[in-house]
């Protein structure tokens, strides 16, 4: 399935109904008066944010969404029908904004979230509301009032606990593939993600969701490589993972790019917690990870995680410093009756 996340539809919702025109006829009534009535409400546009979504791909290919208009009133005082609402169904953490691109009109965060944006028109009014004592046998009627219609953009913020960032080939896909059952694609060159993953993380009996997105590059605030449109996908996150590639270009240069580009995104991500973990330690010796820690905590960072994507080495300790800026989740018992936190463990050191 192809993953989008940017949409522009037209929505539209249902004009009312008209009023009826109409006169009782019955016999040895011949003068029974109006009796038409009023025109159905139209149906609205109705947003609703549902789970098994994660894509806008939908929307690429049905970009239309008109609600019902509202029945006419008919004779014998009987109204018409309501026109149905139409429920348009997007991811969770989908944006409803302007035409302009700006204004957030709606923000669905919460699975059944349902929120109406544009209100059907009323029924028009049937002859039989226009009785009066000096105009007994009205001829007049309403004839509905319009729906409203725009068009808007929808906008996906995937859900996630943590997110993962770093310059291309810092073995972010390789990361996620470990620690998660993601199949994300893995290659020796740069952007070989080109679409956010998301995966489900299982570490000491508690779950978190990880988001991985397409590598920065210095620039990608102005548009460089794939630029910061994928960034929006973080800004829910709690914490992120910074992945620094040990044996790349420098440490610390890669990772000042990171936080110059995320500070010029904006959105609070440069206030968001950071862990920096010093990815690739496989491939060099341990006196060369001891001294590029040092730089990179000279550099800024509050505490670096030496770990290697590849072998799974000192992912406990990163796992365990991600859980500790989450909310405590379901604790799952043990076979035994023991409960497992991760608020047990000793804390870990790379030193």
């Amino acid at each position: 399935m192809h993953f989008l996340d940017q949409a522009k539809i037209f929505i539209r919702s249902g004009a009312g109904g008209p009023g009826a025109v109409s006169f009782r006829r019955e016999k040895y009534e011949e003068y029974g008066g109006p009796d038409g009535g009023d025109g159905g409400k139209g149906g609205d546009i109705v947003f609703e944010a549902v789970t098994g979504l994660n894509t806008l791909i939908d929307f690429r290919y049905t970009q239309h969404f008109r609600a019902q208009r509202g029945i006419g009133g008919m004779g014998k005082n009987r109204t018409g029908a309501g026109g149905n609402d139409l429920v348009v169904k997007v991811p969770i953490g989908t944006q409803v904004l302007d035409d302009d691109r700006e204004t957030v009109l709606l923000d669905l965060t919460e699975p059944g979230q349902r929120v109406v944006l544009l209100r059907g028109g009323d029924g028009g009014r049937g002859n039989m509301s226009y009785k009066s004592s000096t105009n007994r046998a009205p001829r007049q009627s309403g004839p509905g009032w319009p729906g409203e219609e725009m068009y808007v953009w929808l906008r996906l913020k995937l859900l996630a606990d943590a997110g993962l960032v770093g310059l291309p080939n810092a073995g972010k896909s390789t990361f996620i593939n470990k620690i998660t059952n993601t199949k994300a694609k893995v290659g020796d060159y740069a952007f070989t993600t080109l679409r956010p993953q998301l995966g489900v993380v299982r570490h000491r009996t508690r779950e978190f969701v990880l988001a991985d997105i397409p590598g920065l590059i210095a620039g990608a605030a102005e548009g460089a490589g794939v630029g910061d449109r994928f960034l929006g996908h973080i800004e829910r996150c709690r914490v992120l993972i910074h992945l620094v590639d040990i044996h790349g270009t420098d440490p610390v240069e890669a990772m000042e790019i990171v936080e110059d580009e995320l500070a010029a995104y904006g959105a609070g991500l440069d206030a968001k917690p950071r862990l920096i973990a010093l990815n690739k330690i496989d491939l060099v010796d341990a006196e060369l990870v001891r001294a590029f820690s040092r730089e990179l905590l000279e550099a800024g960072a509050t505490r670096v995680f030496p770990i290697s994507g590849a072998t799974g080495k000192g992912m406990d300790a990163l796992l365990d410093a991600v859980l500790d800026h989450l909310p405590a989740a379901t604790i799952t018992e043990r076979p035994t009756g023991e409960v497992e936190d991760a608020e047990d463990q000793k804390p870990w050191s790379p030193y």
